[in-house]
């Protein structure tokens, strides 16, 4: 009996890795098809486009916690479930999308489902296993979303060298088979009327705001001054109110006591920035081998490949110098250097004949070293010194904050290009871009030296791989509020 409750927990956590996995996937996956997307609806702008991917990111930053407090009060299975056949639905339609706004529509609808997937996941996989065998499982499942990340460009590659539909495709048999897996094996847990009704109307607003700051970004080659000031004031004032709203709400999006505790405010800052730069560069990376040097998608896909490959073995190293008492401060920031190293690299050597193994490679390389040194640390160490019932609250908002950042770096990815004419151009705007981006990671090694936790508990030593939104198990015992 004791082995079949061993096969099913693992089954039940194969089917929260897929779920997890699937959320991330989309993060990345579609960077590869952006060239194909804009051939294929011509006549639309790197503006319009850069929606295809901030719209999915804004949608998923703003819901993670309000629906993982519904998740909470409502049932987390159901929600997880209700994810599962959004995010499916939704693939399909991107797939068949007739036009780049239906597509954008579309993206918006999928984050919504994937954002339902992963905060249920982590409560789901606590109601599973006993206190003392969660530690290796929620590794397992928080590995998934660095595997998304590693996988995401090389998979875009091989799927969008057929069409970059199959990008959304290939979710939907994948999306099928977890809606009915978790049907079947997954138990159901929740807080019942315990648990908040979460603030809605805040994580809208916090939605707009960032739409806002990034829609000001992305068109500031292609509007006048005036309409894009109108733009980034309106975003301010939209995030005044959101603040306002926050400091009434007795469930809001972001706790602002959680903000009082240095090391966890100085994570956020660090992770923000530095998915700032991470996304820039990612994106610029991509623009440059198919725009400037000509390469297929799924050529693109693999020249990627190599630097999120550093990511899960560096990420070991840092568990190992954190393990020495090396202050997670410290390796944060030494990561962060060699993010600022690599891009300059890359900025240094940039030439018009695609010498990928001189021009490239080294500089990915090194930037995937300082990612795995960089990101695991914040998001195992952020939460070490908040209380411990809001150890799955702080890692929720450390990962919108993460996604905020990413939604910033593609903006200004786009508004720093421009559409260059001519090879001299195009290489003066890439140049600019990767030094931007170096200028972020500099930041975000200043802004890391804060982060260091007062107190340090074992199970947070060792980063794993790339840590998802609730990473750790230290998260709260079963029936306390998942992710959010």
């Amino acid at each position: 009996m004791a082995n079949q409750s061993q096969v099913r927990a693992r089954a039940v956590l194969a089917v929260l890795c897929v779920a997890s996995f699937m959320a991330g996937l989309d993060l990345f996956i579609v960077n590869v098809a952006f060239e194909d997307i804009g051939r294929d609806f011509a006549g639309e702008s790197p503006a319009d486009l850069s929606w295809v991917l901030n719209g999915y990111t804004i949608v998923f930053a703003a819901l993670l916690v309000p629906l993982g407090r519904l998740a909470d009060r409502y049932g987390r299975r159901t929600v997880l479930v209700a994810g599962l056949v959004v995010f499916t639905v939704a693939s399909q339609a991107c797939a068949a999308a007739p036009s780049l706004w239906w597509l954008v529509a579309f993206r918006v609808v999928q984050a919504a489902g994937a954002a339902a997937l992963v905060p249920t996941g982590l409560g789901l996989l606590l109601s599973v296993f006993p206190p003392g065998r969660r530690a290796g499982p929620v590794r397992i499942w928080s590995a998934s979303s660095a595997l998304a990340a590693a996988a995401g460009p090389a998979v875009g590659g091989v799927l969008v060298d057929a069409s970059w539909r199959w990008v959304f495709e290939v979710n939907v048999p994948i999306g099928v088979l977890a809606t009915v897996l978790t049907l079947r094996l997954v138990p159901d847990s929740r807080d019942g009327a315990a648990a908040r009704v979460p603030d809605l109307p805040g994580a809208a607003l916090l939605a707009v705001s960032i739409g806002l700051l990034a829609l000001g970004l992305v068109e500031v080659d292609d509007w006048p001054g005036g309409r894009v000031a109108l733009a980034l004031a309106a975003s301010a004032l939209v995030l005044a109110a959101f603040w306002a709203r926050t400091r009434r709400h007795p469930a809001p999006v972001i706790e602002p006591s959680l903000l009082a505790v240095r090391a966890f405010a100085w994570s956020n800052a660090a992770v923000l920035l530095f998915s700032v730069a991470f996304a820039a560069n990612l994106l610029i990376g991509v623009l440059w081998m198919q725009q400037v040097w000509g390469y297929s998608a799924i050529r693109t896909g693999l020249g990627v490949a190599p630097g999120p490959l550093m990511v899960p073995v560096f990420a070991l190293v840092a568990g190992r110098l954190i393990a020495r008492r090396v202050p997670a401060g410290v390796v944060t920031a030494v990561g962060c250097l060699l993010c600022a190293a690599g891009v300059a690299m890359i900025a240094d050597g940039l030439v018009a004949d695609p010498r990928y193994l001189t021009a490239l490679l080294p500089g990915w390389l090194v930037g995937g070293i300082g990612v795995g040194l960089a990101l695991p640390t914040i998001l195992s160490t952020a939460t070490e010194d908040l209380p411990e019932h809001r150890f799955a609250t702080g890692s929720a908002l450390v990962n919108m904050s993460r996604q905020i950042g990413a939604v910033l770096g593609v903006s200004l990815a786009v508004a720093v290009l421009g559409t260059p004419r001519g090879y001299a151009e195009a290489h003066d705007a890439f140049v600019r871009a990767w030094l931007t981006a170096g200028v972020f990671m500099l930041v975000a090694a200043v802004a890391a030296l804060g982060m260091t936790p007062r107190r340090r508990e074992p199970a947070a030593s060792a980063p794993g791989a790339e840590a998802g939104p609730e990473a750790g198990p230290e998260a709260k015992p079963v029936g306390s509020a998942s992710p959010s």
